[in-house]
């Protein structure tokens, strides 16, 4: 399963958001630091979810990386919007 799709799928489980979009940035990053080869590096995510309207922004984003797992030691940069 590609990274983008197991992100999706952590996510939904997660929060059942009412929008979410994964975008694999990875390529913008070519041959800089954090770039593995694998083209699965960097990720931009935008997620709204009901689940995190009584949440801070530091609680959100700890709340996402919670919910990804060990994907955050696969992944060298997450750009997040979270509302």
């Amino acid at each position: 399963m590609k990274v983008e799709d197991e992100i999706e799928t952590r996510l939904t489980r997660a929060f059942q958001p009412t929008e979410l979009a994964v975008v694999n940035e990875s390529h913008r990053h070519a041959g800089h630091a954090g770039d593995d080869g694998s083209g699965a590096s960097h990720f931009a995510i935008r997620i709204r979810a009901a689940a995190f309207a009584p949440m801070s922004r530091v609680a959100r984003h700890r709340a996402v990386h919670a919910a990804l797992g060990d994907l955050n030691q696969r992944i060298h940069a997450i750009a997040l919007d979270v509302g």
